[in-house]
């Protein structure tokens, strides 16, 4: 019974309109440290068109964000973190990693960044489980 109250409180906190702006203020500070411009970031929030995406860039107060953009915001604060983890003696290592070719699976010669631009979670998510793995 514990369990699934758990359940329905972690529920009721991803569908808060509080998680929606905070997840999207992470993501857009994120966005700027890597660099990213503005069809890179729409692709990683799972392609959101170009209203979506502006009207996000606002950080509104009542934001409810799909699931799917949920999900990968929250595989972006685990590379975030994992990353921050790796080289925690070096932030500017940490944020150039992201862009830098990787000759390691899955990545294959292309950047971890590139490699999450195919756009589906399943690509975000393979980089989160390597990071996870490299740093054990």
């Amino acid at each position: 019974m514990a369990t699934s109250s758990i359940n329905l409180n972690a529920q009721q906190q991803l569908d808060s309109p509080d998680a929606g702006r905070v997840a999207l203020k992470f993501f857009f500070n994120l966005m700027e440290l890597w660099g990213c411009s503005v069809e890179q970031q729409r692709i990683l929030l799972g392609k959101v068109g170009n209203t979506t995406f502006y009207k996000y860039k606002q950080l509104p107060e009542n934001v409810r964000l799909p699931r799917d953009t949920l999900e990968r915001i929250s595989y972006l604060m685990g590379i975030h973190k994992a990353l921050s983890i790796i080289f925690s003696n070096s932030r500017d290592r940490a944020y150039q990693w992201v862009s830098s070719p990787n000759t390691a699976a899955p990545f294959n010669g292309q950047s971890a960044l590139a490699y999450m631009l195919a756009g589906r979670v399943v690509d975000i998510a393979d980089v989160r489980r390597y990071l996870d793995g490299v740093r054990g």
